[in-house]
């Protein structure tokens, strides 16, 4: 009877030992392969930026003409009908003020304007309208830097408080690296 306790006890830590190892393997030779789902775009991102309640609509709006005329499609000479002109900046990279962030596009990140979708072409995950806040989702592609290889997605988002139908204060998910 010993002899069987003995033998079954022995199974038991080599059992326990084994499954400790696999599971140690798999985490070493599988670091990608998380259980991760990706961030994908919706099917109609336009219908995102509509709403019942007419000041939330008004306001999902005014987002709606950000990312596609400004930020889309680069045409920041527009700038003034969507952002007030002390546009309080969040993001560490662009000044507050509708000059600023103008300047940051134009000047700093060099972007050129291209004629305006009809729809948007950018995916969105998902739009927020609470009170005189906007938060618009998007899919973040996260690439390996030397080999460029899809790593996975997270969601960039941007937020806007809209007041008197211009967004005033924006927040983004920018860092400074």
């Amino acid at each position: 009877m010993k002899k069987q306790i003995y033998r079954f006890k022995k199974n038991q830590v080599l059992g326990a030992m084994m499954a400790l190892t696999l599971a140690t393997l798999s985490i070493i030779l599988t670091p990608n392969s998380y259980a991760q789902e990706p961030v994908v775009g919706a099917d109609n991102a336009e219908a995102l930026f509509s709403s019942s309640d007419a000041k939330l609509h008004a306001n999902k709006q005014v987002a709606y003409h950000i990312v596609k005329d400004l930020l889309e499609a680069g045409h920041w000479e527009l700038a003034d009908k969507y952002l007030s002109r002390r546009y309080l900046q969040h993001n560490p990279y662009a000044l507050s003020g509708l000059d600023g962030v103008v300047k940051y596009f134009v000047d700093i990140r060099k972007v050129q304007a291209i004629p305006i979708p009809e729809k948007m072409t950018k995916p969105v995950v998902a739009v927020i309208a609470e009170g005189d806040l906007v938060t618009v989702m998007y899919p973040l592609p996260v690439r390996d830097k030397t080999t460029k290889q899809l790593l996975y997605t997270t969601t960039w988002f941007d937020t806007w408080r809209i007041v008197d139908g211009k967004a005033d204060e924006h927040w983004d998910s920018a860092l400074k690296n």
